[in-house]
């Protein structure tokens, strides 16, 4: 390799030499008849030619000078070619930028070609500094392997086996029924001292007790005792018995922002206990349209972590392990993950679950109004507003707690119990999941002047 190098160097080298013999002699071609001019006598008769004379010299030793200069750059540019050296280092070494004679008289300094062994030299110092840099990734990589291993103990694989009535149109189908086997995922939690499992509704919506199989990451299979389950939150719990059961951490889901890092764990495809990671990309998605299933309580958070079939009902968790919602639906043309999945906040799943272990299930708040779903920009600026926030009622319903309360068609609600509403579907999940038995303060936008009043919420009758 070196031989070779040395080689090609010699051959390199002659071609720049014979470049610089071509400058050389050209230089001299044009020096030599001016040099000539200079030194011959000039008689007395020829004296009034004389200034003029020297002023045409001088502009041929200029053509000269500037000749010179293309040539050397020449000559720097086919060395630059052939060994990659620096065409700004070696001209401002070989010409200077000025005609001064010291700058003139500067004498050439000699330009070392790297060996074979520099540039290895060079590449592992570069390997290096990348490894360097890297350590920052690998870093956040051990942190993930961390969170993973403490967390999986908690992630729960679910099966259940529901029995599903045939299409009663062809008579030969009349009640017949199918098997279908959905497979999803779950957390354990603990709820008053006592262990539990939390999944989606639909992952167990209709199969028995005894056709739910609850695994642990071990393969440990857990006994099922009682189920309860929600329809408009989607959310199910699962009293479940076994040994060694170690419920997950719990984060606060209202400190969750938008660009938080994430982990989605779950069993897409019946591939259980698969991970993947993305962040939060938006709060508060409501008034989804999900396909068959009716979700009337919505407050989404929504992920770019791959979700897919079978991962409805695991954990989403954050970086200090701690689960902050459960995986619930996709929005999808194929069916499959397309960076659009959406989470419960956990607030809401703990919310929602305490109440159904305690009830037996959830006591939904009721006001008795029916919202305006097309409320708009121009709507909002008909009434004062600068921006679209709030839900305008449409119509109050008669011996409603909202009609006791005075409130009337066309009054925009501000605020809810303390808390500032969004939209329409803001206000129907935060009424959902209020507590009742206590008078609930509302702020109230009427006839463009803020009113407050007192409303008493009542238990949602089951047809209203």
């Amino acid at each position: 390799m070196r031989e070779r190098g040395a080689t090609q160097f010699a051959d390199d080298l002659s071609l720049s030499c014979s470049n610089l013999e071509f400058v050389i002699n050209g230089g001299l071609n044009h020096a030599i008849p001016l040099i000539s001019g200079f030194s011959q006598p000039i008689s007395n008769s020829a004296h009034r030619e004389t200034d003029s004379l020297h002023l045409d010299r001088e502009a041929q030793a200029k053509d000269l000078e500037d000749f010179m200069r293309q040539a050397v750059q020449l000559v720097i540019l086919s060395i630059s070619a052939h060994f990659g050296l620096s065409l700004l280092l070696l001209s401002s070494t070989v010409w200077g930028q000025t005609t001064s004679p010291a700058s003139a008289a500067s004498p050439l300094r000699s330009v070392t070609i790297p060996s074979d062994a520099s540039l290895a030299d060079e590449r592992d110092a570069q390997y290096a500094e990348l490894a360097e840099e890297a350590t920052f990734f690998e870093r956040q990589q051990n942190l993930m392997r961390k969170v993973v291993r403490l967390v999986s103990p908690s992630i729960l694989h679910i099966e259940a086996i529901k029995e599903t009535k045939v299409d009663t149109s062809l008579a030969s189908t009349r009640g017949e029924t199918k098997r279908i086997e959905e497979a999803g995922a779950g957390i354990l939690v603990n709820i008053a001292g006592k262990p539990y499992a939390i999944t989606n509704r639909h992952v167990i919506h209709t199969a028995s007790n005894s056709a739910i199989k609850v695994e642990t990451n071990e393969r440990t299979r857990l006994d099922v005792l009682q189920v309860w389950s929600d329809s408009s939150t989607d959310i199910a719990v699962i009293e479940v018995s076994g040994r060694r059961l170690l419920p997950a951490r719990i984060g606060d889901s209202t400190h969750v922002e938008m660009g938080d890092f994430v982990f989605a764990v779950g069993s897409p495809f019946g591939l259980n206990h698969s991970v993947t990671y993305g962040i939060i990309s938006a709060k508060g998605r409501r008034n989804l349209e999900l396909g068959a299933r009716s979700i009337e309580i919505q407050d989404f958070f929504q992920t770019d972590a791959a979700i897919n079939p079978g991962n409805s009902g695991g954990p989403l968790m954050n970086y200090r392990g701690e689960v902050i919602g459960i995986n619930t639906a996709i929005a999808s043309n194929s069916g499959g993950n397309e960076g659009i999945g959406f989470s419960i906040p956990m607030n809401m799943v703990m919310d929602v679950a305490t109440k159904l272990v305690s009830h037996g299930q959830l006591q939904r708040g009721y006001l008795g109004v029916v919202m305006d779903n097309q409320f708009d920009a121009s709507k909002a600026q008909r009434i004062g507003l600068s921006q679209t926030r709030g839900a305008l009622i449409k119509a109050v319903k008669p011996g409603s707690p909202a009609e006791v309360a005075g409130l009337r068609s066309n009054d925009l609600v501000l605020e809810f119990d303390g808390l500032t509403i969004d939209n329409d579907g803001h206000l129907v999940q935060t009424v959902g999941l209020t507590p009742l038995g206590k008078p609930i303060p509302m702020v109230i936008l009427r006839d463009g002047k803020r009113w407050q009043v007192q409303v008493n919420l009542v238990e949602q009758p089951a047809i209203y």
